[in-house]
């Protein structure tokens, strides 16, 4: 084995991938491939495939890839406090610092995991779990190959029991989405204290999910944070007797809004992927306001910050799921940490996993089998990016 020293970083490719599908024409990843001086590589992700910023989070990885090359990929931790404390805005920065960060840092324990010829998990400490309770995810936009947007009632109960039908026994359903007139709610109807048409929406498609899915089934009401804090505790109440597994999202990931709902309600709350670094978690531990923490690894600053994160979580008896919305690196990634911490509760499925313009960008496709998840045995992260990548992206290369 060469000692470690002598392994460089030796470039890094940027990428963007800018095959647009049409029924998620925002759909955007951007993902990286750090290369070393001895032939070995990984591969990371900025997980802000979805929104507005991907073409930021695309600069900035380029941007942070010009401070590692010729250090040593194996020294995670003294690149991630190189990253964080010597670029300026890194401190208490937001998602699209942390996205490259993380990006970097995933690929970085993607080479330490081959360098080894281990799993990224042997390297957390060791696989405490074979596989992985999954809920589907994000029902209302269907649960096959393709988006379908839910508006009507049937609509989501159609598609629970089709994910319930797969063998799983929890899944995940925004019922204030989509207005069954066939529109996409604004921010104008989904905030401040509802009428009653709009609070019957929400409450009847939950009852009637509850209704079809009986009573063994999880279910777990998404908001994505798309409603406020009054309107999170309107609708908490009605949802109590409905008996769901977590309240994600109900207000904006904001300390003093999370334990405003978590007073009120007696549900428990899941908070996360849009809260960056154990400095962004610290308040919602310290006040009790989160019950599942839900960081998302490709933009929360990669591997070597979710584990501090997942580990300070435990402290004060926090579950972890973590977020997964971007390409199958990410689930990947998400399966790594998951295996290797005490306090995983969960692992989140989202539809999106199951969409082929989604699939081909990694070497592996790995979906659950009766609700449960293997957890990849190869060395590194258990994934790669493909030539599709390289051939139908935007590429920079830095070295």
């Amino acid at each position: 084995m060469e000692v470690f020293c002598h392994m460089k970083i030796t470039k890094v490719d940027a990428i963007q991938i800018e095959d647009k599908p049409a029924d998620q024409p925002g759909w955007r990843p951007i993902v990286c491939r750090v290369y070393t001086d001895t032939g070995l590589y990984g591969d990371g992700e900025a997980a802000i495939a979805y929104g507005v910023g991907s073409t930021a989070a695309y600069g900035m990885i380029q941007d942070l890839a010009k401070l590692i090359i010729g250090m040593n990929p194996l020294d995670t931790e003294v690149i991630w406090e190189k990253l964080y404390k010597s670029t300026f805005w890194a401190q208490n920065g937001g998602p699209i610092v942390f996205a490259g960060i993380s990006a970097l840092d995933i690929a970085l324990w993607d080479i330490k995991g081959k360098y080894f010829n281990v799993p990224v998990y042997q390297l957390l400490g060791g696989k405490m779990r074979d596989k992985l309770r999954c809920y589907a995810s994000q029902l209302q936009f269907g649960w096959g190959e393709r988006k379908t947007p839910a508006y009507q009632i049937e609509d989501y109960v159609a598609n629970a029991k089709k994910a319930v039908s797969e063998g799983y026994d929890a899944i995940k359903i925004d019922f204030f989405t989509f207005d069954p007139k066939g529109y996409r709610y604004s921010s104008e109807e989904t905030t401040r204290v509802l009428d009653p048409y709009h609070v019957h929406v929400v409450i009847d498609r939950l009852a009637a999910v509850r209704e079809a899915v009986g009573p063994d089934v999880d279910i777990i009401m998404e908001n994505h944070s798309y409603i406020d804090a009054q309107v999170a505790v309107q609708l908490g109440e009605q949802a109590k007797k409905y008996n769901i597994l977590f309240f994600e999202e109900p207000t904006t990931p904001n300390p003093k809004m999370n334990k405003f709902v978590c007073d009120k309600l007696n549900i428990p709350i899941a908070q996360g992927e849009r809260i960056y670094s154990r400095w962004g978690y610290a308040p919602y531990f310290e006040d009790g306001s989160i019950q599942l923490i839900q960081p998302d690894i490709g933009n929360c600053g990669g591997l070597t910050e979710a584990k501090k994160i997942c580990d300070l979580a435990h402290i004060y008896d926090v579950g972890v799921q973590a977020h997964v919305c971007a390409s199958p690196l990410s689930t990947a990634v998400a399966l790594q940490l998951e295996a290797a911490i005490p306090n995983f509760t969960i692992h989140e499925h989202h539809v999106y996993n199951r969409y082929d313009y989604n699939k081909k960008l990694c070497k592996y496709d790995y979906q659950p089998v009766d609700g449960y998840i293997t957890v990849p045995d190869l060395p590194g992260i258990g994934n790669e990016l493909t030539d599709y990548c390289f051939t139908n992206g935007k590429v920079t290369t830095i070295e």
